[in-house]
Formats: structure tokens, C-alpha cells, sequence
């Protein structure tokens, strides 16, 4: 059942899945209000993405500024930042929405949710996915594991020495493109066959750090040298970005996946009526930001 009235709202619009989606709920000729963070007074510029969108800006910490943005929406694609911790009510931004006639919502959440529920930031997710299940709306929660597009870690080392560096380089992972995770999202805002699911979203083969760059290396047509990094030197680089609980949490999921961070799930084929894309695929597509 698609849906056939109301404008879908995605929160996150400028990110690795926000754009992505933004571009292909338009490609189906749908209304969108893309929404992003700003201070107050602050536009979002167009050239952020198509310009057939209504670009706004509003923060999930103050539900208030959502009821403009969401009034008359029919859909709402959810995507909590992980730097709003306590900052974020779920449930006050999912009555803002009901309250402006939103019946279904789409939820970024993680895997990590499922595997891991009470690691720092997989708790905080999952008291979201209570929320969202407990709204009284139409809900599709998104589980996926580690992206494609962590690589552009590697863009900086790589497009000055062409070399790249990572520890557990013999560990293998299903890391899922973010494109794919857009197109679920995609279809679970605008069919109603999606509702009350809880998709886990993978690529469709495990890769190991190695396996990643030397992909990269052949999208780029000479080889990308392979540095293994020990878990103290990983953690010393996640620190300067992260806060320890979670590089700490990181760090578990990359040297110490449980079987179901391992495996592939089936739920992007099931869901798209097609494998999803390689991570070959996704550095060929992104070849340009390590040249």
C-alpha cells in the first residue's frame, strides 16, 4: 500500500543516509521537508540537495521547533544524533509529531541495539525504539551495521601516501552502503507493507579491513598500501572523536563480533527485490574523494 497523501519529513537530511534519501523519495515524486540542525535564524542552503525540497532547520532537542516542520506531514523519517544524549526526548518529538497528523515513522536505529542494548549509545537507541513502538503511529525500525562510507576515514592518508591503517585487519564484517539503507527507508515511508518490521540491514558478504582497502586500491587502479594498527593505536585515533565508552564499544564490535554482527542478513534483498550493493560497488561509486 503506498501512501498517497501528506509530505514526508526526514530528519538527518544532510547525512550519509539523510541525503541519499532526500534524492530518491524526490525521484518518486514525493513531497519532502528535509531538516537539519542550525542555530536559530540559520536557513539551509539549497544547493544541499535537490532543489525541489522544502529545506528547514530544526533540532530534535527542542521539540517545539519540529511543529512548524512537521504540520501536515504524513510521514517522518527519524535520525537521532549521537551527541544529543540527554538533550533528546523521544517521546516529546514523536507527540509533536502525531500531534501535527504524522501516522507513520521511520527509525534509524542500529544493530547494535539489538546485539549490544545496554553499550553506551545502543541503550539510548533502544529506549527510541520503545518510544517509537509505543507512539501509537504506523513504525518501521532500521537496524543496520557498519557503513560503507566509514572509509572516508581513510581519505586523507590515502589521497596523500596511499596507505590506509586499521587494526583487526583479519576480522570480517557485512558492512551495509548507506544508499541501500536510504532505499529501505524510502520504502518503508511511502508502503504500508513495511509496518511493525524490524529490519536488520547488511551488505551482502563480510569484508575485513584489508578486503576494504584493497578495494579502494583497484577503484582507483594502484595499490593502497595496508597498515594494521594494534587496539591501543586505534583507540588513541577514535579518542579524538568520540568519547572513551564508545570508542571503547567500537572497538568490541570491530575486534569481537558476536555471530550475528557476523552474518548477513536478508533484509535489504527482501525489502529492495535485490542483493545489496558490494563494498567494491561503494568505492567505485566514491573513487573521487580518494584521488
Amino acid at each position: 500500500m503506498s501512501m498517497d497523501k501528506g509530505k514526508i519529513v526526514v530528519t538527518g537530511a544532510t547525512g550519509n543516509v539523510g541525503r541519499p534519501l532526500v534524492e530518491a523519495l524526490v525521484a518518486a515524486g514525493t513531497e519532502v521537508v528535509a531538516v537539519s540542525r542550525g542555530g536559530p535564524g540559520q536557513s539551509v542552503s539549497r544547493d544541499r540537495g535537490p532543489s525541489e525540497v522544502d529545506w528547514r532547520v530544526a533540532d530534535l532537542a527542542a521539540p517545539e521547533s519540529l511543529r512548524p516542520v512537521l504540520d501536515g506531514a504524513g510521514a517522518l523519517f527519524l535520525m537521532v544524533a549521537g551527541d544529543l544524549g540527554d538533550r533528546f526526548d523521544p517521546r516529546a518529538v514523536l507527540d509533536v509529531a502525531k500531534a501535527g497528523g504524522v501516522g507513520r515513522v521511520v527509525l534509524l536505529s542500529s544493530q547494535g541495539a539489538g546485539t549490544r542494548p545496554t553499550a553506551v549509545g545502543h541503550a539510548q537507541l533502544r529506549a527510541v525504539e520503545d518510544a517509537v513502538r509505543d507512539s501509537g503511529m504506523a513504525w518501521t525500525v532500521l537496524r543496520p551495521g557498519g557503513f560503507h562510507s566509514n572509509a572516508f576515514m581513510w581519505v586523507e592518508s590515502i589521497r596523500t601516501a596511499r596507505v590506509a591503517a586499521a587494526p583487526f585487519a583479519g576480522v570480517g564484517l557485512p558492512f551495509v552502503d548507506p544508499a541501500d539503507i536510504a532505499s529501505v527507508a524510502a520504502a518503508a515511508l511511502r508502503d504500508g507493507t513495511h509496518e511493525a518490521q524490524t529490519y536488520v540491514l547488511t551488505g551482502p558478504a563480510p569484508v575485513t579491513p584489508r578486503d576494504r582497502v584493497q578495494a579502494i586500491g583497484e577503484a582507483l587502479g594502484e595499490p593502497v598500501r595496508f597498515v594494521p594498527q594494534t587496539r591501543e593505536e586505534a583507540r588513541a585515533v577514535l579518542l579524538r572523536f568520540m568519547p572513551e565508552p564508545v570508542a571503547d564499544g567500537t572497538l568490541a564490535i570491530l575486534g569481537e563480533p558476536t555471530d550475528e554482527e557476523r552474518s548477513v542478513s536478508p533484509d535489504v534483498a527482501r525489502v529492495l527485490g535485490r542483493p545489496p550493493a558490494s563494498f567494491a560497488d561503494w568505492a567505485a561509486r566514491n573513487v573521487a574523494a580518494f584521488r
